[in-house]
């Protein structure tokens, strides 16, 4: 899959969680690259001029949490307690690529406690399978 397209199908499908949840679930996310391309190859959210600075210390407890964890393509790791500004949950979407996803002022756990939550488990699952299926490429 190419990034326009993978771009397309990560709004469709926040758009879709958003209806389901019945408010914002993230208000930022970005596909970050370890391939050739590497870096922010997309962002979305209220503080671009921020965010690739930030990015180390925001991804920390996400990464933390991930250590050790096998992560193939369209697998999700969540931070349940990482606020903030700090990501809340990533999804490998190609060999070197993630989303990732956050809600500035709530964690995940806060977010889960919703019960339009459990609405929204659904469209992850089917987000994740379609990178399963075709990866993005780098």
């Amino acid at each position: 899959m190419d990034l326009a397209t993978a771009r397309r199908h990560i709004s469709s499908a926040l758009a879709r969680m958003n209806a389901a949840y019945g408010q914002p679930l993230f208000d930022e996310w970005a596909v970050l690259g370890r391939g050739g391309r590497g870096g922010v190859l997309a962002y979305t959210g209220p503080r671009p001029e921020r965010f690739r600075r930030d990015m180390p210390g925001d991804a920390a407890p996400l990464r933390a949490e991930a250590a050790g964890q096998p992560s193939g393509v369209g697998d999700l790791v969540f931070a349940l307690e990482a606020g903030g500004t700090r990501y809340d949950a990533f999804l490998r979407l190609g060999e070197a690529s993630y989303l990732v996803c956050n809600h500035t002022t709530k964690t995940l756990a806060e977010i889960r406690a919703d019960p339009g939550w459990l609405k929204v488990q659904p469209v992850l699952f089917e987000l994740g399978e379609k990178f399963r299926a075709d990866p993005l490429e780098e």
